[in-house]
């Protein structure tokens, strides 16, 4: 396989890469404090950049790499004194360092991600301590070209324990004029130790208007109504939105609330037609979507009945009305929130030994038609 048709494991379908991806979308917050830190002459050399998946956390990587790698270190010029301080993190498009990190040519940045597996002729599921010791060569050569360098850590979820520690070594004794940004979607998980020694720079959900400019950004035009939609089912993640529209996803939702909207009569031939359309090889990502539309649908449940509304906007056409009318009471709320537990786990396990894909969808339907 040439390096061209090699899976960018950092990359979400659909859409460009971060590093193609030029204006970031609902994230103000989290560019300026890293400005602040800049401009103060507080600079860390570690950065842990976190959030939920899709939020843009590496789009702010590169943001960051290309503006460290193309901002001249401030410097006092004498007479005139030193230049005013940068405001953005964006650089111009014809900047030199825009086209060698858009080439993956840049000499002061390093990308660390998965790998790919020759023999396996796939992704391999882990970022390995091979790849960190790579490190070592990109900062003996960096060295002499001076300046800044800048690593991307893609994620660090996916390091295994010997990769971790390796890192670990980096962030305690950091290479001179380095920075590491270092992205995470689960935080939690990473060794307090690693924690302890970076900076966070965390993101927060985009709502409904920057959903649709960064979409469109990323070559999805979407109505206003849909991306309130998407929005709603997304949690504000353009990455989980991209997969929706990917995947006819607002449409599924809309077919699952008309469903779910016949209860406690269960329309039993359109739920056998949702579990087969789910079956063979060909359908995974479908089968994955419902019962991720599942989950949602089931947590929009729970939280009407606690709170005594429905969240708003809706995600589908009647959804408000058909919440109200299966979830009118916090015990009811409560019920659907253990259903939404055991239907997970019985998810998961069925998943794992294989079960048939229609038959797993039709019989996570009929657990929910006994609640109602």
């Amino acid at each position: 396989m040439s390096d061209t048709e090699i899976p960018q494991p950092d990359r979400v379908e659909g859409a460009p890469h971060p590093r193609e991806t030029v204006r970031l979308f609902g994230q103000d917050r989290a560019e300026q404090d890293f400005l602040s830190a800049y401009t103060s002459g507080r600079l860390h050399h570690g950065w842990l950049i976190t959030g939920p998946k899709g939020l843009g956390k590496a789009t702010l990587a590169w943001r960051i790499a290309r503006f460290l790698l193309a901002t001249p270190e401030a410097q006092d010029d004498g007479l005139f004194g030193a230049p005013p301080p940068p405001e953005t993190l964006g650089i111009a498009p014809d900047h030199p360092v825009m086209r060698r990190t858009l080439a993956l040519s840049e000499p002061g940045l390093f990308l660390l991600r998965r790998s790919w597996d020759d023999k396996a002729k796939r992704l391999k599921t882990q970022l390995t301590v091979d790849e960190v010791r790579k490190l070592k060569g990109f900062f003996t050569l960096s060295s002499a070209e001076g300046g800044r360098r800048v690593v991307i850590v893609d994620s660090m979820d996916e390091l295994n324990v010997s990769a971790a520690n390796a890192i670990l070594k980096l962030l305690e004794e950091p290479p001179a004029r380095t920075v590491l940004l270092m992205i995470s979607h689960q935080p939690s998980r990473l060794l307090p130790t690693i924690r302890s020694r970076c900076r966070e720079l965390r993101l927060g959900p985009l709502d409904p208007e920057d959903m649709a400019r960064a979409l469109g950004q990323a070559g999805a035009e979407v109505r206003t109504d849909e991306a309130q939609a998407l929005s709603a089912l997304a949690s504000g993640s353009v990455g989980a939105a991209l997969r929706l529209l990917n995947h006819d996803g607002l449409k599924l939702y809309a077919d699952l609330v008309r469903l779910l909207d016949t209860l406690p009569r269960l329309d039993r031939p359109r739920a056998i037609a949702l579990g087969e359309s789910t079956a063979g090889k060909a359908n995974e990502p479908r089968l994955d979507l419902v019962l991720t539309l599942m989950d949602l649908v089931l947590a929009r449940l729970a939280r009407t009945g606690v709170t005594g509304r429905p969240p708003m906007p809706e995600a589908a056409p009647g959804e408000a009305g058909m919440l109200s009318r299966l979830a009118p009471d916090p015990a009811t709320g409560r019920a659907w929130a253990q259903i939404a537990q055991d239907a997970g786990d019985r998810a998961r396990h069925a998943r794992a030994v294989n079960v048939d894909p229609a038959a797993l969808v039709l019989d996570m339907i009929l657990q929910l038609h006994k609640v109602a």
